[in-house]
């Protein structure tokens, strides 16, 4: 939920600072761009496209989201040198360590649930399953958890009406790619200006 955000946020900060700079605005020179396409796609059949998402085991929708993780990973390291990028590849990392030493989903524990849905609903959610049928987050008690602050730990502002939680993670790689969008442009003329001759 705060990716989004941050994902606006980064495009208009950076529009900003190209019509200050009087220049144009340009995308980061990314490389390898099909890595996000093909390894984001387990994401989305798992989570997002409501065809399959609520078809899927919990084993087959954990594989989904560790092969994701591991393969944005994997794009995030070719392209190290970007504004932004190694906050993006230290808050991947963060998320899937979470992940993988709790059983290939996201930890969130009763405690922050708590804070997320009334308490009849949460009576409901076995520990140890699912937070919901299509989500990334597996419901446990807070001395279960591996890592627990690398956990869905986080509850977003009690005045947006949608509830949500989420990690350390999610918000290094936010800021990641916040920086990603708002910061290529000046970065490139700082870099243009270091490298002219003195006349």
């Amino acid at each position: 939920m705060i990716l989004l955000p941050a994902l606006l946020a980064g495009l208009l900060a950076g529009w900003l600072a190209s019509k200050w700079h009087g220049s144009a605005w340009q995308l980061p020179q990314l490389q390898h761009t099909w890595l996000v396409l093909i390894f984001f796609l387990p994401q989305f059949f798992a989570f997002y496209l409501p065809a399959t998402r609520t078809h899927l085991s919990t084993l087959a929708a954990a594989t989904c989201l560790v092969t994701s993780q591991i393969g944005l990973l994997l794009f995030c390291l070719v392209n190290p040198r970007l504004p932004g990028m190694p906050l993006l590849t230290v808050g991947l990392s963060f998320n899937l360590l979470a992940v993988i030493t709790n059983g290939g989903l996201m930890p969130i524990s009763t405690i922050t649930a708590g804070k997320l849905i009334p308490a009849s609903l949460l009576a409901n959610i076995s520990v140890g399953a699912r937070f919901s049928p299509a989500s990334k987050d597996i419901l446990l008690l807070p001395e279960m958890i591996n890592l627990p602050w690398l956990s869905d730990r986080f509850v977003g502002p009690s005045w947006i009406p949608y509830r949500f939680a989420y990690s350390l993670g999610d918000l290094l790689i936010s800021t990641g790619v916040f920086l990603l969008l708002a910061l290529p442009n000046s970065q490139r003329k700082v870099h243009k200006n270091v490298n002219q001759p003195v006349i």
